[in-house]
This record gives structure tokens, C-alpha cells and sequence, in this order.
């Protein structure tokens, strides 16, 4: 009883957790967890007060820890000018549902089905990974009420027979699931090398990797990456009409650059692709600067301006 307790207080998981829950609070969100129905629950980190003024924004999480792991450094850019939701995904987090649907589709209704509760009636997204998965199929959804999109590192467009014909650096799909959903610190290190072009896992200390290790609900997100790619054909994608800008580290070795190039094709006109140099599968981390400098330029250039800062210099420094 008293290890696991003060195992808890030691874990660096932990603290950062709560550091990252009072920064998501002192930037004016609240956690709320919401019954969908259905035995669906889902959680998210919404404004504390909604701002009809404002635009809402819609931060969407890929594999990996929870969201606030994946844009806790980017948070303090969109407050001021957005009424920011940040869900997690359902198995993520504290997200779930009884219900046997695994499909990114099932995962965009369910987001969708929480925003309306929550009052939002139209909105961009930024979608990582498997979080573009996601916010894609919202697009394709539900036309209507999604305005700009921004999809990063997002293999939206790959195809079952990529695996085979050995367009990923695995043999198969057990190997990917391995590496994608690691349950030991040498796997671990793997994803990390498939995810940052410099990992530091190498010099890291397995007792201290154990600790990122997620436990929860391991099946079930096996069963997400599996339907994502089960009986998966480009020409089975549908199209989507907004604007949306992709961002692709250069090096990502989880979902290569081409798939990239595939995605801006089958979107056509209405797509830019930026591709960060140096930069791999993580690239909203390892290149956070790069990454929210595109992020502005595509999102607040078309928005009416703030009124002046009182703080110039300040802002100059972080744009």
C-alpha cells in the first residue's frame, strides 16, 4: 500500500500530469467528462467560459500519451484568440466506450456528438497522427460545421497493401502493433526511433521508460490500429472540400513523407503540404517552433485582428 503510494508521488508521468492539468487550468480550461450514451464517456478539456466572439479550435491527439502530453507546449498559443476544446480520444486517456465500434469514423461521431453538447456548432482542428485520422473523417462527415484543417504526420491516404509491399520499416502488422503500442522499455526505444530523428531513449534508463509504459486498454487500441488498416484503398477515401494544411517531418519513419504528397494530391487545390527539415514522426515536438509558426500562418492570417498588444516586444518574441 505505501510503495504504490509513494510510487505514484515519485513518478515522473505523475507530476507531469498535474503540472500539465494546472497550466490546462490556468490557461482557462476545465476538465469535463461528458456521457455520450450508449456507454460512451468522454472527457475533455473545455473553455471555463465560452467567448461567442471567438473562433473554437479543436486540438486533437495521436497515439501516445494523453492529450495534454501531445500539445501542453503549444497550449498558450490559440487561448487568446480561440475557445479551445482538447479531447481525449475514447481509449485515451479517460475516454471509453462499451460499444464494440473501432473505426476512426466512430471516433469522429463521437467527438462531433461532444462538441454539440458542449455548444459548438463550428470549428477548425488540428489533428496529429491518428488524431488527422480523426478530424479527416470529421471533414468528410460533417461538411457543414468544420472550417479549417490541419493534419500532421496524419497517413490518412496510406492502403492495407502498403504493409505488404514493405512500404514501412517493419515485416508485418503484429511487428508495427508492437512498436506502436510498446509494453517494455526496449520497445519503447524503438518507437522512439521511429518517432524523433535524435531519440534519447538509448541513454535513458529502462526502470525510468517503464514509467511512460501505458497499460490501459492496450487491446483495445490494437483493435483502433487494426480497423484503421483493414481492407484500407485510397479509392475508398472520401474527399473533402476545406481548406487544409499538412505538415510532414521530413524523416518520419511511421508514416513516410509519400504518404504525405498522396494526402495533398487526393485533396487537391484546397491542400498545402509544408515538410519540416530534420524532423520525424513527432514533429509538433521536436520542431514545436516550426510547428506553430506554420500553424499561425495558416490559421490566424484570415481571422480579423486582435486589438493591439500592450505587450509588442513579448508577442514579437513568440511569433
Amino acid at each position: 500500500m505505501h510503495v504504490s503510494k509513494w510510487s505514484k508521488y515519485l513518478s515522473f508521468t505523475s507530476n507531469r500530469d498535474w503540472l500539465y492539468r494546472y497550466s490546462f487550468g490556468n490557461a482557462g480550461l476545465r476538465s469535463i467528462k461528458t456521457d455520450l450514451g450508449e456507454g460512451t464517456v468522454m472527457h475533455c478539456w473545455v473553455p471555463k467560459t465560452h467567448n461567442a466572439s471567438r473562433p473554437n479550435i479543436l486540438l486533437v491527439h495521436g497515439f501516445g500519451a494523453n492529450a495534454m502530453w501531445q500539445y501542453g507546449e503549444h497550449l498558450r498559443h490559440f487561448t487568446s484568440r480561440f475557445n479551445v476544446y482538447v479531447p481525449d480520444l475514447i481509449f485515451f486517456g479517460e475516454s471509453y466506450t462499451t460499444r464494440g465500434e473501432r473505426t476512426e469514423s466512430f471516433q469522429a461521431e463521437s467527438v462531433m456528438k461532444l462538441m454539440e453538447t458542449h455548444g459548438v456548432g463550428r470549428m477548425s482542428l488540428i489533428g496529429i497522427s491518428y488524431g488527422g485520422f480523426v478530424g479527416y473523417s470529421m471533414a468528410a462527415q460533417f461538411p457543414d460545421k468544420m472550417e479549417k484543417l490541419v493534419l500532421c504526420c496524419a497517413g490518412v491516404c496510406l492502403e492495407e497493401k502498403d504493409l505488404e509491399e514493405g512500404f514501412f520499416n517493419v515485416s508485418d502488422l503484429d511487428e508495427a502493433l508492437s512498436i506502436l503500442l510498446p509494453q517494455t522499455p526496449e520497445k519503447l526505444r524503438d518507437l522512439m526511433k521511429f518517432s524523433f530523428v535524435k531519440p534519447m531513449g538509448k541513454w535513458v534508463p529502462s526502470y525510468f521508460l517503464s514509467d511512460f509504459i501505458d497499460v490501459n486498454y492496450v487491446q483495445e487500441k490494437r483493435e483502433l490500429l487494426v480497423a484503421i488498416l483493414k481492407d484500407r484503398k485510397l479509392s475508398n477515401i472520401p474527399k473533402i472540400t476545406q481548406s487544409v494544411l499538412i505538415i510532414w517531418g521530413e524523416e518520419d519513419k511511421i508514416f513516410p513523407l509519400e504518404l504525405g504528397y498522396r494526402l495533398k494530391r487526393h485533396v487537391g487545390e484546397n491542400a498545402k503540404i509544408v515538410v519540416i527539415k530534420n524532423a520525424g514522426h513527432a514533429v509538433n515536438l521536436e520542431k514545436s517552433r516550426d510547428f506553430i509558426k506554420h500553424l499561425k500562418s495558416f490559421l490566424f492570417d484570415s481571422q480579423s485582428p486582435n486589438p493591439p498588444s500592450i505587450f509588442p516586444l513579448f508577442d514579437s518574441i513568440w511569433s
